[in-house]
């Protein structure tokens, strides 16, 4: 499929289509040396199926040699300034400067036939790389989850975290916390040194006990906590049942015959079995309150943010968590 869509792609767009080919060179620790033959042969695939590389991109774990990269471009029928190399970097956001130090923007621009001047404007990201590396204050956060054994379920999250950190010149570790193990007599030792806690999203009621103790705990020790999409869910559940006095309080997700549905499904949702592409989806327009942290953090009282739900808080309950202390900032 990936050939076949390459050849399609350039029967489309003619000589402004440009292969860049990804592979790996192997070090053999053993024979001290690398090994280009897999690049070769993969390249070799290529051919057959009639498709040149214009670039190879060697992904690689040490520097290689110009005779290494003389030898590629000559097996692989690629010009020999079109072999760059990727070596491993401890920053994936590193990637692009050593892309930019191999000249692989400019390789690409004049093969398309686009000018290479002027140069690229690094600065921000040499700036934000450079916070990365030498932020030295720590700053340890918990992200409480019931997937959290999966290193990418929350990939964004945790990228959004090391780019929060790093803008405020902090050091980031990043506690992974399985809410299914989370309970009453471990949340202390869980939980106790964290600088903030994020309460992960997610989907079905396993883990949600876990994640109630964690908002319970980061409400009554005063540890900033977010929670995102379930995790917002989970602490109107929280409130109810340990500020207002809703013994039950629940989402209707979880509960069907709560007395007191704190979280239930949007009236717009109840007829619908299939979940999927028939979940609310999309941006729609937020209104937020002049004097609230969101909009402080915003800066306006008008914001879009993207969304995929089904539940979302009873407005039947507002006025008495209003009363109580919690503000719906955001409407």
């Amino acid at each position: 499929p990936y050939i076949e869509s390459v050849r399609q792609l350039k029967w489309e767009l003619g000589n402004k289509c440009l292969n860049i080919h990804l592979t790996y060179v192997p070090y053999i620790a053993a024979a001290k040396e690398v090994k280009t033959k897999p690049t070769q042969h993969s390249v070799k695939e290529l051919q057959q199926a009639g498709v040149q590389p214009d670039v190879l991109v060697l992904r690689t774990e040490r520097p290689l040699s110009a005779d290494v990269r003389r030898k590629v471009a000559l097996f692989c029928n690629v010009a020999p300034d079109a072999v760059v190399q990727s070596v491993d970097v401890p920053i994936i956001y590193e990637v692009p400067l050593k892309m930019e130090e191999e000249g692989l923007d400019e390789i690409v621009l004049r093969k398309l036939g686009c000018p290479t001047e002027p140069k690229p404007d690094m600065k921000q990201w040499i700036y934000i790389v450079d916070k990365m590396k030498n932020a030295t204050k720590p700053v340890k956060i918990g992200l409480v989850g019931k997937y959290v054994e999966l290193p990418d379920a929350y990939k964004s999250i945790n990228e959004s975290l090391l780019h929060a950190s790093a803008y405020n010149d902090r050091k980031l570790t990043l506690e992974l916390i399985h809410s299914e193990k989370l309970n009453a007599e471990n949340a202390m030792d869980l939980l106790g040194e964290l600088d903030g806690i994020l309460i992960a999203p997610g989907f079905g009621n396993r883990g949600i006990e876990g994640k109630i103790e964690a908002i319970r705990f980061a409400r009554e020790n005063d540890i900033p906590c977010l929670g995102i999409c379930l995790g917002m869910q989970c602490m109107v559940i929280e409130f109810g049942r340990n500020v207002l006095g809703f013994a039950d309080a629940n989402s209707t997700e979880f509960d069907l015959n709560t007395r007191h549905n704190v979280i239930d499904m949007m009236e717009e949702q109840k007829t619908i079995l299939n979940m999927g592409g028939t979940m609310r989806l999309g941006a729609y327009p937020c209104h937020l309150e002049p004097d609230s942290l969101a909009y402080k953090v915003y800066g306006k009282d008008t914001i879009k943010e993207r969304h995929r739900h089904r539940y979302e808080f009873n407005n039947d309950y507002r006025e008495q968590y209003e009363q109580a202390g919690i503000k719906c900032s955001g409407i």
